[in-house]
């Protein structure tokens, strides 16, 4: 159950307005492009006020998913979770992209018994029938996040990129790992397997510490769920984008997000 809670709270926090979000979800590798027979990657990630910062929370990894160029899940190796970062590591020995990713979903529900108002918090497949008998006033929403990052050991491959139709998922045009300042690149969001349309992304360049303007920027997908940035300088980038919809007849309130994390080249 604290595993469950957990992922519920990252769904959540994800899902709120930019606006209204104290702290932001991130995945960071040390590195996205590698070459040679078999390379080691380190990874940080947190919750945190500015990306990639380590100031306020570390991020649970109970549900880390790294998927291998050939498809096959790879076991990530030295995990460790301290006071405001986990950190892990994996090995690359094929050649292609890989997809670190970090997939929250579970469903949160509210309602009255003997006169208290009471929660519930656990996976969608145990509502309703896990409220005790007698719950009344009952509101219910599901929640589903997604946090990841890719990396290439050589050349580039997509075999990783396939969706599993659930949440908001990132369907590159552009290969995630072939990214350089000044060019545009064009990215395409899917919403439990439907293109995602108007719906806004926002942009962040890591580096915040050590400058004064925060430097995010935001887009809005079109009818095909599509998006093009130009990434303005080389660095690594945060990409977040959240659908909140209220409940309409038996359809439950839902909360969708995406983070993404990419690195852009000189």
């Amino acid at each position: 159950m604290k595993k469950t809670i957990a992922l519920l709270s990252l769904a959540a926090a994800l899902a709120a307005p930019l606006s209204a979000q104290a702290h932001r979800a991130w995945l960071a590798p040390t590195s996205t492009s590698l070459s040679g027979t078999d390379a080691w990657v380190g990874f940080d990630a947190g919750m945190s006020n500015g990306v990639f910062i380590p100031d306020h929370a570390a991020m649970r990894l109970d549900n880390l998913v790294v998927t291998a160029p050939d498809g096959s899940a790879l076991q990530p190796e030295h995990m460790m979770q301290g006071q405001y970062r986990s950190t892990f590591d994996i090995h690359l020995t094929q050649n292609g992209t890989y997809k670190i990713a970090n997939v929250g979903s579970g469903l949160m529900a509210s309602y009255m018994l003997n006169g208290e108002r009471k929660r519930w918090r656990g996976p969608a497949a145990d509502y309703p029938s896990a409220l005790p008998a007698g719950a009344t006033e009952v509101q219910a929403s599901r929640n589903n996040s997604r946090v990841e990052t890719f990396v290439t050991l050589n050349a580039p491959s997509e075999t990783v990129f396939q969706t599993t139709g659930e949440g908001l998922e990132l369907v590159p045009v552009t290969h995630p790992n072939d990214l350089a300042a000044g060019e545009p690149a064009t990215f395409k969001f899917m919403r439990d397997g439907q293109p995602a349309a108007d719906l806004e992304v926002t942009v962040a360049r890591g580096g915040l510490r050590y400058r004064d303007a925060p430097e995010e920027m935001t887009v809005r997908t079109g009818a095909d769920g599509a998006f093009t940035v130009t990434w303005p300088e080389a660095g690594m980038y945060w990409m977040n984008a959240a659908v909140r919809t209220e409940a309409q007849g038996e359809a439950l309130a839902s909360n969708t997000s995406y983070v993404g994390v990419v690195e852009v080249l000189p």
